[in-house]
């Protein structure tokens, strides 16, 4: 009798443990990473995350890296995913100000150079760059009979009135690395004078990216055949041509100085239900796999050495030797002062 007793108490012991264990999900587990609307990523890249984690993951597109950045920092302590990527190097400050991300110390910053780790502190973690520069329709200007523009300073000559499209730097960060290159080339004396020259000579300001790419560029069926985009945006229109092509239709302007250079990040959201999935999804982006999917997909160079590029991405791509000098100091010190100067000068 006392044994029976001694094996119902055990039983209950055991029914009582199991019963205070966290219930163990009983299919994939869900990761929402929250991204910029020029975000892209070949479907095979995800799936092989998500097959080895059993995991699903989704994005969530809050607009351009501006917009998700003020998007997340308005969520507070509720966030909307569990990882942010696309917060770039000219809104950085703003996002660490708004303390949105979790620190994370992730075994592959080791193979990163550290030039791009702005912070110490580990929250926001490099994952891409790309120099932000002027680019235009090489048929335009030949057909026009017109060179094209070599620098920044020929954009205020007679011949290019009407014909640049740029964007909105308080929404858009390649619209405000864009300014950046103007503040590092003219200084931050000189900048609103070019800015006034450029409103005289018709420059057309849009929101974000796609719309000044897809919509306003002349190579894309718009009016403007000068624009605001990537060194790496040519290659990009020959690689994914409908018609087989000896060269690159569009090409970049990377004089000293005519460029900047913008440096993406990813980092955790700060009360994350999936710490461990997030810290998985952030080692996937720094690792080969995806960093080799990353040129083509959104035309931008990987901060991992170890990522192979394209031989077609590298054959026709521009570097500029010098871009314009600009610090993080300085951006995060001066964003808004620039920004709201710009918008007095060409918007009111």
């Amino acid at each position: 009798m006392e044994m029976k007793k001694q094996h119902t108490l055990a039983l209950v012991l055991m029914l009582a443990l199991a019963a205070c264990r966290p219930a163990q999900p009983s299919g994939p587990r869900t990761l929402t990473v929250m991204v910029h609307d020029s975000f892209a990523v070949s479907a095979e890249v995800v799936a092989a995350f998500e097959a080895e984690h059993n995991a699903t993951v989704t994005f969530l597109k809050m607009g351009d890296a501006g917009s998700a950045t003020n998007a997340a920092i308005l969520a507070g302590e509720q966030p909307l995913a569990d990882v942010f990527y696309g917060v770039d190097n000219t809104f950085l400050s703003r996002a660490l100000d708004g303390n949105i991300f979790e620190p994370y110390a992730s075994p592959l910053l080791a193979e990163i150079p550290d030039a791009f780790e702005l912070d110490p502190q580990q929250r926001a973690l490099p994952v891409d760059f790309g120099d932000v520069c002027l680019n235009y329709e090489k048929a335009y200007f030949a057909e026009a009979g017109i060179a094209p523009p070599a620098n920044l300073e020929d954009l205020l000559r007679p011949e290019y009135k009407d014909l640049l499209a740029v964007e909105n730097p308080a929404t858009s960060s390649p619209g405000l690395a864009f300014l950046l290159a103007t503040i590092g080339h003219f200084g931050p004396q000189g900048y609103l004078e070019y800015w006034q020259g450029l409103v005289a000579n018709g420059v057309k300001v849009v929101n974000d990216w796609e719309t000044a790419y897809y919509a306003e560029f002349s190579q894309w069926g718009g009016t403007r055949p000068v624009i605001v985009s990537y060194a790496s945006s040519p290659p990009v229109e020959l690689v994914f041509a409908e018609t087989p092509l000896d060269e690159p239709p569009t090409a970049a302007v990377v004089a000293d100085g005519a460029c900047f250079r913008q440096i993406e990040f990813v980092g955790i959201l700060r009360n994350t239900a999936n710490r461990e999935l997030a810290e998985a999804w952030v080692d996937f982006m720094l690792s080969t796999p995806f960093q080799e999917d990353m040129p083509l997909q959104m035309f931008v160079f990987p901060v991992n050495p170890n990522a192979q590029l394209q031989a077609e991405f590298v054959d026709y791509l521009e570097v500029p030797d010098e871009t314009a000098p600009v610090s993080p100091a300085d951006i995060a010190a001066h964003r808004e002062e620039w920004i709201n100067a710009w918008t007095q000068t060409v918007l009111r």
